[in-house]
């Protein structure tokens, strides 16, 4: 059973800002929606993939989770009910781009620390 996490009003956007922050190389774009109410239980964030698809992403105690197919829409709520972990794991459904974009820094990284150890 997935339990929610409760944090005050102030905190949630702090962590929806971490989590945004994380996830800003692999987007178009990322913010908090300006117009659906967060509570001590969830907000809720606006994004566009690589691919230029917008959603309307859910973050709570128990996940993420796409409640819309457009920036501030959470109609489906009521109907979608797969969470996902982490802002990564979601990306990785909803986004072949993110897939590339996430690898291509993974191997960039990898070769910076490659060329740090031969020199």
């Amino acid at each position: 059973m997935t339990e929610e996490r409760v944090l005050d009003e102030e905190s949630w956007p702090m962590e929806a800002e971490a989590a945004i922050n994380d996830i800003r190389k692999h987007v178009n774009s990322a913010q908090i929606s300006p117009e659906l109410k967060s509570s001590n239980q969830k907000i809720f964030i606006n994004l566009t993939t690589l691919e230029n698809t917008p959603f309307c992403i859910e973050m709570s105690g128990s996940g993420f989770r796409i409640v819309g197919r457009q920036y501030n829409d959470a109609s489906l709520s009521h109907i979608e009910d797969k969470y996902y972990e982490t802002p990564y794991a979601l990306l990785n459904v909803i986004s072949k781009k993110y897939k590339e974009s996430f690898g291509g820094e993974l191997m960039n990284r990898l070769l910076d620390l490659a060329k740090q150890t031969e020199g």
